[in-house]
């Protein structure tokens, strides 16, 4: 059983070259393996699983007490969904609890209706149900101790077959956190491999507008319902990341967006990509979740230092004090990438290059008091007091030439107060 908890228990070990190798490309099973079905799948296994299938995992996910691990449990012991529905209940009971077992030998008829919402909700254009009897399915996810049973998906299934990392971090990320994902999103959506995040504020937002402005593939991992959008601001990016990609859900239709739904949100990002990224996180982020998923599966796991002053660089600052890799740009992470997709048998086109620095910024625009002002701040978060104090500068004019550094983005006022300079654009 997987931990969710990103604070309790002792430190994780990230083993960057396991001797176990990361969960494979999973090859489609054979036919054989869906005995039991009355319609089974041809031996190409190209076919869309046919609708009574559909509607078998689709009872096993609505069930009550029957979570993704026992309808594994129940795969692996009658071979499909199909089979485990007509199974008689003592047989059901060797593997599930007595009342889950009475629960699918005698389906609630108030299912039926859930059901048919789903199957009408499949039929339009661009949404998917994904059973674990679809070719479709994500391999990396199949490859779950606990898959869901069905995934919702709008947009393109394809993208999900795809290399992908995973680029996470806090929903109140500085201008800067927020350059960097979207800069190492561009890079390596660029070369083909697919951009996953949670669609958050933030860095994921920022991850997949990095993708999505490379012309590139991005997939949303989403704690709600496919049906719905949450954050409602990202309603819009929601509908490009469909274009542009994939949305996915495990939960029901109409599932509302509440705390619990956000760590199977996370694990699944976590199964999915080859790489979690984690760029800002404060102690207790959802991100180090996600980041600790990815650590158990042997995925490679890597974060962006900060300033040892930042409340949002402490998460990233424990992660690499548990073995991810500390990593400054694209290149970096390219380095990880590597070995881990000729492990699982991918070959994207190229990797980012090294990110030449950009030259120093030519302040000769600034009046004398930015400049000073400048001058006095260094790369850690200061208070406006502190910096004035250090600058020399009364207080009306140094309130004039912060306006004047923001204005420039030489300067950005965190949400604490506080001010950190800017790196220049490249």
């Amino acid at each position: 059983m997987l931990a969710l908890n990103a604070t309790s228990g002792p430190p994780l070990r990230y083993n960057m070259n396991p001797t176990q190798p990361t969960l494979p490309l999973i090859e489609p099973p054979e036919p054989t393996a869906m005995g039991g079905c009355a319609e089974r799948l041809s031996a190409s296994f190209s076919a869309i699983p046919p609708l009574c299938c559909t509607r078998s995992w689709l009872t096993l996910s609505f069930t009550p007490g029957l979570g993704p691990t026992a309808a594994r449990l129940l795969r692996e012991r009658f071979g499909c969904a199909c089979a485990a529905l007509r199974a008689p209940e003592p047989a059901l009971r060797a593997v599930l609890p007595t009342p889950v077992a009475k629960a699918l030998a005698s389906p609630d008829p108030g299912l039926e209706s859930a059901m048919a919402q789903a199957l009408a909700w499949s039929q339009a254009p661009g949404q998917h149900l994904l059973t674990l009897a679809d070719p479709r399915y994500p391999p990396m996810i199949a490859a779950l101790p606990d898959p869901p049973p069905v995934l919702y998906l709008r947009g393109d299934p394809e993208a999900l077959n795809r290399p992908a990392i995973a680029l996470v971090g806090s929903r109140n990320a500085t201008r800067d956190g927020l350059e960097i994902a979207q800069s190492v999103a561009s890079a390596f959506a660029r070369t083909g491999i697919v951009i996953a995040s949670g669609l958050a504020a933030g860095i994921d937002s920022a991850a997949h507008r990095g993708a999505l402005a490379a012309g590139g593939l991005t997939v949303g991992f989403i704690g709600t319902g496919a049906d719905l959008i949450y954050p409602r601001a990202h309603q819009a990016l929601a509908e490009s990341v469909i274009a542009q990609g994939a949305l996915v859900s495990e939960l029901p239709l109409g599932s509302p967006a509440v705390a619990h739904h956000f760590p199977r949100r996370n694990r699944l990002i976590a199964a999915h990509a080859s790489a979690v990224i984690v760029v800002q996180a404060a102690r207790h982020s959802g991100s180090l979740i996600t980041a600790r998923l990815a650590a158990d599966l042997g995925r490679e796991v890597a974060a962006f230092p900060g300033s040892v002053h930042s409340a949002l660089s402490r998460g990233c600052h424990q992660l690499i004090r548990e073995g991810a890799a500390l990593v400054e740009d694209a290149a970096d992470i390219a380095a990880l990438l590597e070995s881990a997709f000729a492990r699982q048998g991918w070959q994207p086109k190229a990797f980012p290059a090294p990110i030449s620095r950009a030259p120093s910024a030519d302040h000769s625009a600034l009046s004398e008091p930015a400049s000073q002002l400048l001058a006095s701040l260094g790369w850690s978060p200061v208070t406006p007091d502190s910096l004035v104090q250090a600058s020399g500068l009364p207080g009306p004019q140094a309130a004039n030439a912060l306006i004047e550094l923001e204005l420039s983005g030489l300067v950005e006022r965190l949400i604490d107060g506080r001010f950190q300079r800017m790196r220049p654009a490249s």
